[in-house]
């Protein structure tokens, strides 16, 4: 196979399907299903290939593609990945098949337009991850927001409206900074000697970190915000509740796995190595809203009545030790803020099919309506009690990798030098497993009393077929987590020693300057 057009082609493979759908009769809804299936499946077998391919001891963008765009700009259609974005593109690819096969009942009022929607919206994350333009990048980023707002819009829950617009315009309010961000450091880049305007990412690498502190701020602070915001971050948070609980369970579940990552990506891709001494002068701020965010996030789920909301306000608090690995700017914390975006994709992903699941048979997601399930679906009930341990962080299970590579990262971080964060992040695993469990008791637990849920079928054969699937990488990580691990280890050391080392040399030039500033006073 010819590696060259890799990226290319995982991304139209999915846009190729949206648009023949698109082109289809709404009546064939088989074939409408089917079509969405096979082009989203074809993209993450791709995307595998990817995976093997990619050369993990190397911190070098791979499979890299350059065709010149608008030259007089120097934009560029310009993709390439690391071990970072190559995880988060396998598990985009992998989770949109999944989110498809798990609405292939539930959905049934204009599928087509759901389905191509559902295509759209892989195009635009897929993009996000691979761009090495900061233009491309913002159209992606972008581009995203339509097919998402119109899947909670169109076929979300009886709020529908309000929530899909509260999305848009949070996202957007926090893009249009970014937007101005972006334009002046093309504009910054032109003011270098011998230099001229560009939006391309590898040169911003190395003229960026020169911007003076006072301008640099403001320019960490514009990125910072959007991502923030798509996170959500502490207290950036509460689009984010109403966006899942009126989502369909195909969008929840790409909203949380998929979407939530690119806050965490930005941050790791454009606010770090762009604006390294800034980054230092946040760090305790940031890290501060994330353990508050771990913590809050854990002790409004457990006042959670309904289920799909506790599942959303979990996002909060997981989502909260990403943050926090990243801004340790240490080896452990990175590369525990890596796998663990992957893990929460896993495991709240799985979450809110688990949830959709019970909803499409009971039509309530209140925890008062449940009690006993066990003993009348113990199949759900197996898959349930292994995706919630996950989700707690057990030993064996995925969540347990990320977790702990985070809190090591914290505690042993020199740049938070403080242990209060780690100290308090870990109360947030034992919330967690509070809510988890407590849930879990009282769902699956206690005498089956409920006439409805008597009636209540297990897993059907393409259920279960939708989350195997998850369940073996939720259990591959947990035992062997390196397979994932040595893809973005390169990555991840190869962007703290860039954050630092720029820093140090930020330093030199303070330095210099004062030196040279206090130098003529001398001689005087």
């Amino acid at each position: 196979m010819n590696d060259s057009f890799i990226l290319t082609s995982i991304l139209a493979l999915p846009l190729v399907g949206a648009i023949l759908i698109a082109l289809m009769d709404a009546e064939n809804k088989k074939l409408v299903k089917t079509l969405g299936l096979v082009f989203s499946t074809a993209s993450f077998l791709l995307s595998v290939w990817l995976f093997v391919k990619f050369n993990g001891a190397s911190a070098e963008m791979q499979f890299v593609e350059k065709y010149r765009w608008i030259p007089t700009l120097d934009i560029s259609y310009h993709l390439g990945v690391d071990g970072i974005s190559l995880l988060l593109v396998v598990l985009t690819t992998f989770l949109t098949p999944i989110a498809l096969l798990a609405s292939w009942e539930s959905i049934q009022s204009k599928l087509k337009g759901f389905v191509a929607l559902m295509l759209l919206l892989e195009v635009g994350t897929l993009g996000v991850f691979m761009s090495l333009d900061m233009f491309l990048f913002y159209v992606f980023w972008e581009f995203m927001l339509i097919p998402m707002y119109f899947i909670i819009g169109i076929w979300g829950g009886g709020e529908r409206i309000y929530a899909a617009i509260k999305f848009f315009l949070y996202t957007m309010a926090g893009s249009l900074l970014m937007l101005v961000a972006i334009i002046w450091l093309g504009y910054y880049a032109s003011t270098q000697p011998g230099g001229a305007f560009t939006t391309d990412l590898m040169k911003l690498f190395t003229i960026a970190p020169s911007i003076p502190m006072s301008i640099q701020s403001w320019m960490f602070l514009a990125f910072a915000l959007s991502f923030c915001i798509k996170v959500p971050l502490f207290p950036f948070h509460t689009w984010l509740p109403d966006a899942h609980v009126q989502a369909p369970t195909a969008g929840s579940v790409i909203l949380a796995g998929v979407l939530l990552k690119m806050g965490t990506y930005g941050l790791v891709r454009f606010c770090l190595p762009l604006f390294p001494f800034a980054t230092f002068t946040f760090m305790p701020y940031i890290a501060g809203l994330a353990v508050i965010g771990i913590i809050y996030g854990a002790l409004v789920s457990m006042v959670q009545a309904d289920f799909k909301k506790l599942v959303a306000y979990s996002s909060v608090s997981h989502l909260g030790f990403v943050v926090l690995g990243i801004f340790a700017v240490n080896e452990e914390g990175m590369q525990g803020g890596v796998i663990q975006m992957i893990n929460h994709g896993l495991s709240t992903g799985a979450l809110f099919l688990l949830v959709g699941m019970i909803y499409d048979r009971r039509h309530t997601r209140m925890i008062k309506d449940f009690g006993g399930l066990a003993k009348q679906m113990p199949l759900y009930a197996t898959f349930f009690m292994i995706v919630m341990l996950s989700s707690v962080g057990l030993p064996g299970l995925n969540g347990f990798v990320g977790e702990f590579l985070i809190l090591l990262g914290a505690f042993k971080s020199q740049y938070l030098a403080n242990y209060l964060y780690a100290i308090l992040a870990a109360t947030g695993v034992i919330f967690a497993a509070v809510y988890l469990l407590w849930s879990y008791q009282r769902v699956f637990f206690g005498k089956l009393e409920n006439p409805e849920n008597q009636k209540l079928i297990d897993l059907s054969k393409r259920e279960i077929a939708v989350l195997v699937p998850v369940i073996v990488f939720i259990v591959w990580i947990g035992f062997y987590p390196s397979t994932f691990l040595n893809k973005s280890a390169a990555t991840s050391r190869q962007l703290i020693h860039q954050i630092e080392n720029a820093r140090k040399g930020q330093q030199f030039r303070v330095i210099e300057e004062a030196v040279r500033s206090q130098a003529p006073a001398a001689v005087e």
